[in-house]
């Protein structure tokens, strides 16, 4: 079952900081609603307290967390070793999303690397941590980051991405509004 924690110890953010890829976990309150799960990866999380963290979101085909945190907040961060001991570990908290010109952006922009392609910020509040071995996880070698995602946002032009995202990152698959549908309805 594994071994639950109130806060982020250093053991567990020195862990973190070890790992090249990371998923994250959320869901509509709808029971027929989808689950989504996304791997992130480019260094892009942090740890900015002990009971909370974020990540820097690249715009991409779907903006599911968004859409989700926006309704209930509900969101889980794993992290698992693929070289060296075998560890996962889980973060369970409420998120929300922080978009740039938005008074937040100034307070948590400063801890990510931010690119032209930056979507939004995902923040999170952590209630709870579980730690548990990762017996069953194959061990993998890290070769490096594509570069494909910044190929194609360069060639989309910040016009390009401004189009992309309106056609695509407004509505979840399951029609819930985002932060950016919303934003942009009260503009």
């Amino acid at each position: 079952m594994g071994k639950f924690h109130d806060s982020i110890k250093q053991a567990h953010k020195d862990f973190i900081q070890q790992q090249h890829i990371f998923f994250v976990s959320t869901a509509p309150l709808s029971g027929d609603g989808r689950v989504n799960l996304s791997p992130k990866g480019l260094d892009c999380f942090q740890v900015l307290s002990d009971t909370k963290v974020g990540y820097m979101d690249l715009i991409s085909s779907g903006n599911e967390t968004s859409a989700h945190t926006l309704e209930n907040g509900r969101i889980t961060f794993m992290f698992t070793s693929f070289e060296g001991a075998p560890n996962i570990l889980r973060l369970y908290g409420k998120g929300f999303t922080v978009l740039p010109s938005t008074p937040s952006w100034e307070e948590y922009a400063p801890h990510f690397t931010i690119y032209p392609s930056t979507r939004q910020l995902i923040i999170a509040d952590i209630d709870l941590i579980q730690t548990s071995c990762g017996f069953g996880v194959p061990l993998f070698n890290y070769v490096g980051e594509r570069d494909i995602h910044f190929e194609w946002a360069e060639k989309k032009g910040k016009d390009g991405l401004y189009d992309y995202v309106q056609q695509n990152n407004l509505k979840s698959l399951d029609g819930l509004a985002t932060d950016l549908g919303v934003q942009q309805n009260a503009e």
